[in-house]
């Protein structure tokens, strides 16, 4: 069997330790774990003890003028791999199938790739999660469909009842989103950030919305004040 050289009490302590001797007072933060030196081949009982690296090092995923004016999509062509194959809720970093979708997005020349699940539903992006506005209510991809529950998503949907909008966990399609009013992501790295173009389709009047705003800086007053949402436990990488 696997040795895990940390316990969860002693791996919170060397991330709070890790992020004292780095420095920073907004940081991002990595914890990895693999099963450890071991050969070559694929049978996990070979390793005997995991290997933990902490990574704490800031980030940032779009540029700021992107926020300011909105950020741009496309819908990716790569479809989310299905959950029954692999479920999304375990965080490793095989990431091909979201780098496949990113490098669309790079030839596109747009920010985010939109990854729509085996039966063409709308998934999540490359590397957040995904919400859309319409009248005045929040959707969100419901995570049976194979989305990472991000601890930021988790936030935004608190927050969304904290300030008296609807959110509803739903299933929708790409016709939902380019008719949508509008549209953000949500992630670690990124925050939250409006959606004002996918495939090339103006969202809504095509800039920032309000509702987007005013989720910014609830989450932003939120992470540097109260932080009664965020569990540090759970916030390790990605899309928290």
């Amino acid at each position: 069997m696997l040795e895990i050289p940390l316990s969860r009490d002693e791996l919170r302590a060397a991330i709070l330790e890790t992020v004292r001797r780095c420095g920073l007072r907004d940081a991002y933060i990595r914890p990895v774990i693999s099963r450890g030196v071991g050969d070559l081949g694929l049978d996990p009982r070979k390793c005997r003890r995991a290997t933990v690296v902490i990574i704490v090092d800031t980030i940032q995923l779009y540029p700021k003028e992107a926020y300011e004016r909105g950020l741009r999509a496309i819908t990716a062509t790569t479809r989310k791999v299905r959950p029954d194959a692999l479920s999304p809720q375990a965080k490793t970093l095989n990431y091909l199938n979201n780098i496949m979708a990113r490098l669309e997005a790079n030839q596109a020349g747009v920010e985010e790739a939109i990854m729509l699940t085996a039966d063409g539903y709308v998934c999540e992006c490359s590397a957040d999660n995904l919400f859309i506005v319409r009248a005045g209510a929040v959707w969100t991809p419901p995570a049976y469909l194979g989305i990472l529950k991000g601890i930021t998503r988790g936030a935004i949907i608190e927050l969304a009842a904290k300030i008296g909008v609807p959110l509803a966990e739903q299933v929708f399609t790409l016709h939902d989103v380019y008719t949508a009013d509008e549209c953000f992501l949500s992630g670690t790295g990124a925050e939250l950030g409006p959606v004002v173009e996918v495939d090339a389709r103006p969202i809504g009047t095509g800039r920032p919305g309000p509702l987007s705003a005013r989720f910014l800086r609830a989450f932003r007053e939120l992470v540097r004040t109260d932080g009664t949402l965020v569990y540090p436990e759970q916030v390790v990488e990605g899309r928290a």
